[in-house]
Parts: C-alpha cells; structure tokens; sequence
C-alpha cells in the first residue's frame, strides 16, 4: 500500500481522548481503538493485517523509529514524540508509549500495545527542529549519521533520551498516570 502524499493540515486532536493500537511483535497491526481509526482515517479493514509504518510520516527521522524498536524488543520501555500521517495526507502529534506482551511459557515477546495522546504545542514547538534536522543527515550520512548526531545532542545538554523527553513534556507525571491507567485497562 502506498503512502500518501502529505499535505499540510495537521489534525488536532482531542486532549482527552486517546488512541490505542496494538501490532504483533513484527509490527503488523492487530487491532486500533475507535479514535485511531477516526484520526488515521482508515477503516478497521484497511488497518488491521497492515504494517504500523502505515502511519509513519516522512517528516519522522528514521533513528526515533530505531530506537524507540531496539527499546521495545527488548521489552523495555520508551515515550517518544511522533508526527503521523493519515490517509488523506494530513499530520497529528502524539506522545506514545509501549506496553509488551510477554508470553508466560517463552518469555518471548508476542505483541506491543502503543498507547497514546495529544502532545502539547510546546512539545512540537521544540521537536520539530530537532526532527527536521536528523532527516538533513539521514539524506546525507543516513541512520548511522543521524544517530550520531543525536548522541552528541543528548550528551552536550547533559541528558540521555528518557530524561530529555521528561523535560521536554514537563507534566510527564500526567502522561504518567495516563499511560498507566491505559496499560491497566488494556491488560
């Protein structure tokens, strides 16, 4: 399936409603709450059976995907700030975090629920440049680039990922409770 071409109308969603999708351990979507469905403007047929990266927008660099994949199949946790695309083209932002299924016999990882919410203007207003920046070195030097460019951020403000994206949302402790609350609910 084709991406579509992005157009810039951004979706703004609702501050208190939240989205919910859950993907097989490869990535492949299994099921979307009502409003995933609403804001990506697919249908539950067209999302389900589909790669994740369905949503993904090109305007994401390519090494938040990495990390926030080599974190999560390692059953360990991640909060990232994502931009994505929906059918017609148009954007939203949302602050994500993972919840792994394990199985109990293999103590292998068998799914991911991504559970998420509006992030805040100021949020994007900060990771934007910062995004837009590791796709110039992406193009250039690619991921490897790109993560090393990243690195170098993160060290020179003093910081790893999980405290910059603390500071970055501020009220992490509502994001906290939210997330907690959802992952309780979904389990």
């Amino acid at each position: 399936m084709a991406h579509p071409e992005p157009i810039n109308n951004e979706i703004k969603l609702n501050p208190k409603r939240y989205i919910v999708s859950k993907t097989d351990k490869n990535g492949i979507i299994e099921y979307g709450n009502d409003y995933f469905v609403e804001i990506s403007g697919y249908s539950e047929v067209e999302l389900i059976g589909k790669p994740h990266s369905i949503v993904r927008h090109p305007d994401m660099p390519k090494i938040v995907f990495k990390m926030m994949w080599d974190r999560i199949n390692n059953a360990q946790n991640i909060m990232a700030v994502v931009k994505n695309l929906a059918k017609d083209g148009s954007y939203y932002w949302v602050v994500t975090e993972f919840e792994p299924k394990i199985d109990p016999i293999t103590n292998e990882i068998i799914s991911h629920t991504a559970f998420r919410k509006a992030a805040p203007q100021n949020v994007i207003d900060t990771i934007e440049p910062i995004y837009k920046k590791l796709i110039e070195i992406e193009k250039d030097g690619g991921i490897e680039a790109s993560e090393k460019y990243f690195r170098g951020f993160l060290e020179e403000s003093g910081v790893t990922y999980d405290e910059f994206i603390d500071k970055l949302i501020g009220n992490r402790g509502i994001f906290k409770m939210f997330f907690t609350l959802m992952k309780k609910i979904f389990s």
